[in-house]
């Protein structure tokens, strides 16, 4: 029969697995964009990711809020089967030149609204994708302030900006960080990578709306995970080698 502080250690090992569990939740629980980084000057296709937060309701409307201070001339939505995408512009106070040519308007907002029987469920995500350019070179990151609206008339709004040395806020806006492209002249390509003119010309690609975050979309989330379980299995295996310590002691007594 175990002694009861064998048991009591045992109890708080398995209270802090669960904790670190616990805390380590809510990191995934943003809307973020993915990947998460792009070249600057170049095009690039993101997918915004939206997991629903609720256990009693559903996600039934996202809007997305393009930065005008840093306007894009190409934005395309990828068609998405039970959601219907609308796309507003603005006019710009001072127009942008795109290839030799003056562009006056640039898409500001993007609301993508369920149909009929269609919903992000309890425990579920959805992704809506969307092929943005050129990306501007002028800045190293744009913040796009998202609105998640639930069935139930709750609305979660994802606009803090995050600022160097302070914690993240509660809810943090979705960031795509620019880099400087290859040749460190800051401008890049203006027709984006090789794979990137397809979905840059026609914003219609499902072969590279598939294929063009090579594996980003999955990178945070896996090294979160791997983050967790690393710290739950060195909890659970400190205890077991005090727990083992304690028995060889109480062996060795008798």
């Amino acid at each position: 029969m175990r002694s009861l502080p064998t048991r009591r250690l045992a109890a708080v090992a398995l209270t802090a697995a669960a904790s670190v569990v616990a805390l380590a939740g809510p990191a995934f629980a943003h809307v973020t964009v993915n990947p998460g980084a792009a070249a600057q000057g170049g095009y690039t296709a993101v997918d915004f990711r939206v997991p629903n937060e609720s256990d009693a309701a559903s996600t039934v409307k996202l809007e997305v809020n393009l930065p005008l201070d840093h306007p894009l001339a190409s934005v395309r939505t990828l068609p998405l089967p039970g959601w219907t995408a609308t796309v507003e512009k603005s006019k710009l106070d001072k127009p942008i030149k795109v290839h030799g040519n003056d562009v006056n308007e640039a898409v500001s907002k993007i609301t993508w609204t369920a149909d009929a029987g269609t919903k992000i469920a309890p425990g579920q995500f959805q992704e809506f994708r969307v092929s943005l350019g050129p990306l501007p070179t002028d800045t190293d990151s744009m913040v796009f302030k998202a609105l998640q609206t639930y069935d139930n008339g709750d609305v979660v709004r994802w606009i803090d900006e995050s600022k160097d040395g302070q914690p993240e806020p509660a809810k943090p806006a979705p960031v795509l960080k620019l880099t400087k492209a290859e040749g460190g002249d800051g401008h890049g390509d203006s027709h984006g990578a090789a794979a990137s003119p397809t979905v840059a010309a026609h914003g219609d690609s499902s072969d590279h709306a598939a294929s063009s975050d090579g594996g980003g979309k999955a990178s945070d989330s896996t090294a979160r995970t791997l983050g967790v379980v690393g710290i739950v299995v060195g909890v659970i295996g400190t205890a077991v080698g005090v727990l083992g310590l304690r028995r060889k002691n109480a062996g060795s007594a008798s």
